[in-house]
């Protein structure tokens, strides 16, 4: 799993998401803005106030954007909930093995260099000053002005680094079409297929193995590497191997950049 090793060189080659700081309605309610962007277009796929962050309603929101813009290659976030978790195999949530279940590849910044997502951090800021603590009213009146917000920044804003285009002028939608979730994923025929338990165990010659309980319900591939081992992948993402002397799982080192 890359580190933001991924450079977007197309709209939808990567996608950017993130958690705007949060700030209180005048009802006293939470507000922090979910941002999504197209990083090549600079494009602003939605800036959404959540009341919280949880799985659930980022997954609705995100879903609602590949039915409309479909999907992207890479999702690049930090390494905080929803998207990655300290204690999980790879930082894997549901979140983020949902993206990898779609095909969609995970590049995640370094912990604490959020200028690796510096374009992202630099919208935010125009959050900060043009609309927090400018907005008046309850949750529903800043849900409205950071879409009017949005829109304004596509549709009217030339960027320099569009060539005095604006955003809307640069972006395109995918190609790639969101057709649902898949009920399982499949792999060559030369891979051993193993279902996922609710403990993140999964069993191989009547030995059970954990791999992760992020993983619980969905289907893993097995292939034989040498005599005395065994990959295992869980879509395009090899997880690590099986010691078949020992039935030990040992997940890869993903090196840091």
């Amino acid at each position: 799993m890359p580190l933001n090793r991924i450079e977007s060189k197309a709209p939808n080659d990567v996608w950017t998401v993130d958690f705007k700081g949060w700030w209180l309605s005048q009802d006293g309610k939470r507000c922090e803005p979910l941002t999504v962007r197209d990083d090549f277009s600079c494009y602003i796929l939605a800036a959404v106030p959540l009341t919280r962050s949880s799985i659930e309603r980022v997954r609705e929101i995100f879903e609602r954007l590949f039915k409309v813009y479909g999907l992207p290659g890479v999702i690049r976030s930090d390494n905080g909930t929803p998207f990655a978790s300290p204690n999980s195999l790879f930082g894997l949530t549901k979140l983020s093995v949902w993206f990898i279940a779609l095909g969609i590849q995970l590049d995640r910044i370094k912990p604490g260099c959020p200028s690796q997502n510096g374009r992202h951090e630099r919208m935010h800021r125009d959050i900060s000053y043009e609309v927090e603590g400018v907005v008046k009213g309850n949750l529903d009146h800043h849900a409205e002005s950071l879409e009017v917000w949005r829109r304004e920044f596509n549709d009217v804003r030339p960027h320099e680094a569009l060539g005095m285009q604006t955003p809307t002028e640069v972006y395109i939608r995918s190609t790639i079409k969101y057709v649902g979730t898949p009920d399982k994923l499949d792999y060559p025929i030369s891979f051993i297929e193993r279902k996922v338990s609710r403990g993140g165990l999964i069993k191989l010659d009547k030995q059970s193995i954990f791999i992760t309980d992020s993983l619980r319900g969905w289907t893993l591939g097995l292939k034989n590497s040498s005599k005395h081992e065994m990959d295992v992948h869980f879509a395009n993402l090899n997880l690590g191997s099986i010691d078949l002397h020992t039935y030990k799982f040992t997940p890869h080192v993903i090196a840091a950049q």
